[in-house]
């Protein structure tokens, strides 16, 4: 095929020419479509990626939606259980949302008020004192407010529907807080509302059950009081105070027990734990209460514990009695029904009652004895002077009775001019021996009758309570004393005969025999009772005691052996013996600073013996002065010679002190004080038994005292019993001390073993 010819006047190009024009058009052609294409797959990939995040964006917004939802039903889920109504307010005053508890409290539908203006809502609110409040100025935003900060007070919401057509009050506690913005959005009141109307009528009527019991215990006419649980008053009545002598502030926090009498407290406070254990729900007992001016009253306690809701004791409230009056006229007649009209003491009733108490008691025997007395001649007094005289002779001798006695025992009247002493001490023989010659030197000083001096006599017989006596009771005691005084009165006028079963096995000679061969057997033994300091309680000496071990009646005390010692004329041997055994004691104590006192009487002096024998003892076993002293008692000094007080004055000046033995129960003291060389004195335990309830012992203990002090004389006090009396000797002056409460006399080789080292300083001659 040819080509076409060209036309005129035209240049005709080359094919190369065309290739080159063709193959540059196709490379622009394909370098459009290339960029086209990039840019075609990246707005595919920017559509692809904006996809994504929209998706992604539907899909938080979806979990956000959700969470929103989950949120909101557990918001409601919590409104409707919870007592507090929630309440949302803008700072424009309308409410944005309100729970369905809020909207009940207030009184409005839930409904209605969302988007509501405060004050559009039919809410009625008053203060407490009853005045009308804006419920915008309440619940909504107010002016000034600092901040988040949290407002609350209570109001009264005003409900219809009251009985009668009127309204009723709901107290409701209102608390307000500004909540901070979100996103941009204003600030918002959140306001909760709690209704607390219950407790408030609660608090009222317990306020007025207070109020009322507050009116009824401060206008009560017995004594009351609010006790904690540490038993101390909180709060007291006039009542009590004036049963006690103080005033309503100064009960307030005292100790209940400290109200009382010592004696009383302990029983006190077991009632007091048996309440506080669930043991019992209330208690009463009758006790002493000490006024603030020392004046004793009686009273009726009554406590009843009251507990919480939960049963644990919260408080005591206690009742306080005065039963002064009923407790006296109860007393006055028992007095009457158990008491001889005439002379006041005890009758045969009374006596048959304590005795047999006494003896059912653990550790009678050596403690208790009978002491039966029975005048001489006074039907003769009776019959010539009349029963008028004989009344006042009675009378006289009931006072001798219980002078000689002192608070030992109990002293009663039989009937005519039969008496009987129950002798209750530590050392009963001892004791009841000290009654009797107390007796005999009280009837000693003829009785005045009118104008007339009629002299008056006993006879007495003394029962010891020992295993042979004691197995029948009462009765069996009561006539082996009777025994006892029938032998007295065969014997003669003014006599003391003590009952002893071996009397029917053997003769008195045959008894002083055995005592004789005793000091020869080695069956006197010496036994040893601690003597301590006051201060410290440290035992310092000790005194000796003689005692027979019999070999068919058992360990005997001086009170059956002594008598007959003295009647035998073997005193002087037997204090011998003692002074032996004494010095071989102190020689062989470990510890080289107590001292042993050795009881010697008047029938032991005069004559040197005993006195040789003591001071030998003293250098064959090199002691030192003053480790062994010398008791005497003031009885057996009324009828001292010159020469025992020669010999008195000999062992003092070779270093033995002399004390003076139951010092204030004998004649003329001061006289003794003064003539003999006395380094101390020991106060007779008829004084100590006195303290501290009886006024006139703690006087003389003071003035006996203060008398022994002033001559710078050792002071002992013996009979101690209880540590109220061993505190009071010591406040008083008494330095040592010795009784039933520090130990009784026991064997050398028991006190040699148990014996703690002493401090105490020895008496030393004056």
């Amino acid at each position: 095929m040819t080509a076409p010819a060209a036309p005129p006047g035209s240049r005709t190009p080359s094919w190369a020419g065309v290739v080159d024009a063709v193959t540059t058009a196709d490379a622009t052609f394909g370098l459009v479509s290339l960029v086209i294409a990039v840019i075609a797959i990246l707005a595919l990939i920017a559509v692809l990626v904006l996809l994504g995040r929209q998706r992604r964006e539907v899909r938080r917004a979806n979990d956000l939606l959700d969470l929103s939802r989950e949120l909101r039903h557990r918001y409601d889920a919590l409104q409707a259980v919870t007592k507090e109504g929630v309440l949302v307010v803008s700072l424009g005053g309308s409410v944005l949302d309100i729970s369905e508890r809020a909207a009940a409290i207030l009184g409005v539908e839930h409904d209605a008020s969302v988007g509501r203006h405060l004050t559009d809502l039919p809410v009625v609110l008053v203060n407490e004192q009853g005045l009308s409040m804006n419920p915008a100025a309440v619940l909504g935003y107010r002016t000034g407010r600092a901040g988040y900060t949290v407002d609350s007070q209570l109001v009264g919401v005003l409900l219809p529907g009251a009985p009668g057509g009127g309204s009723q009050a709901r107290m409701v506690q209102v608390a307000s807080q500004l909540v901070a913005a979100a996103d941009g959005d204003a600030p918002a009141v959140l306001t909760t509302l709690v209704d607390v109307t219950g407790s408030r009528q609660v608090e009222a009527a317990l306020s007025r059950s207070e109020m009322q019991f507050r009116v009824a215990m401060e206008n009560a006419p017995i004594g009351m009081a609010l006790v904690d649980l540490d038993w101390h008053v909180v709060e007291a009545n006039a009542a009590l105070a004036e049963l006690l002598g103080t005033t309503v502030e100064a009960l307030r926090g005292y100790p209940m027990e400290a109200l009382g009498t010592p004696e009383s407290r302990a029983s006190e406070r077991l009632e007091v734990d048996r309440l506080l254990g669930g043991g019992q729900h209330r208690f009463s007992i009758e006790k002493r209460y000490q006024r603030a001016d020392d004046h004793l009253v009686w009273v009726v306690l009554d406590a009843a514990l009251v507990r919480t809701a939960s049963g644990e004791p919260d408080h005591f409230v206690v009742q306080v009695r005065d039963s002064t009056e009923s407790r006296l006229q109860a007393e006055m007649l028992t007095h009457r029904a158990m008491h001889d009209p005439l002379t006041g003491l005890a009758n045969r009733t009374l006596l048959q009652e304590v005795l047999q108490s006494v003896l059912e008691q653990p550790g009678v025997v050596d403690r208790v004895a009978v002491l039966a007395c029975d005048l001489d001649g006074f039907k003769e007094i009776n019959d010539r002077y009349g029963h008028a005289a004989g009344d006042e002779v009675l009378v006289h001798v009931a006072g001798v009775l219980r002078a000689a006695t002192a608070r030992r025992g109990t002293v009663a009247r039989l009937g005519g001019d039969e008496f009987v002493v129950v002798v209750q001490d530590i050392d009963g023989p001892k004791a009841v021996f000290e009654v009797a010659a107390a007796i005999h030197a009280g009837l000693a000083e003829p009785v005045r009758v009118a104008r007339r001096r009629l002299p008056v006599a006993a006879s007495i017989g003394i029962a010891l309570a020992e295993p042979d006596t004691i197995q029948g009771g009462a009765p069996t005691l009561l006539a082996a004393a009777d025994a006892a005084l029938y032998k007295a009165k065969a014997a003669g006028r003014g006599r003391t005969e003590v009952y002893d079963q071996s009397m029917a096995k053997s003769s008195s000679v045959d008894l002083l025999r055995e005592l004789s061969e005793a000091l020869d057997a080695d069956e006197l033994v010496v036994h040893y009772q601690p003597i301590v300091d006051l201060a410290d309680t440290r035992v310092v000496g000790y005194e000796a005691l003689v005692r027979w071990q019999h070999p068919y009646r058992g360990l005997l005390l001086p009170a059956a052996f002594l008598p007959l010692a003295q009647e035998a004329g073997l005193a002087v041997p037997l204090g011998q013996f003692v002074a032996t055994k004494v010095a071989e004691f102190v020689a062989s104590s470990p510890d080289r600073t107590t001292w042993v006192s050795v009881n010697v009487s008047a029938d032991q002096l005069g004559d040197g013996e005993f006195a040789t024998t003591l001071l030998a003892e003293i250098s064959r076993h090199r002691l030192m002065a003053g480790r062994i002293v010398v008791e005497l008692t003031e009885s057996s000094l009324v009828a001292s010679g010159t020469r025992i007080r020669h010999e008195l004055t000999q062992l003092s000046a070779a270093g033995v002190p002399i004390l003076l033995d139951d010092f204030g129960t004998g004649v003329s003291p001061l006289s003794y004080l003064r003539d003999l060389p006395v380094a101390g004195v020991k106060l007779d335990m008829s004084f100590t038994s006195g303290i501290p309830d009886d006024p006139t012992a703690g006087k003389v203990v003071r003035a006996l005292g203060a008398l022994a002090r002033e001559l710078a004389m050792v002071t002992i006090a013996e009979g101690i019993e209880h540590a109220e009396q061993a505190e009071y000797l010591h406040r008083n002056g008494w330095r040592y001390g010795q009784g039933w409460l520090y130990g009784g006399a026991q064997p050398a080789s028991a006190t040699l073993g148990a014996a703690p080292p002493a401090t105490g300083l020895a008496p030393r001659s004056a």
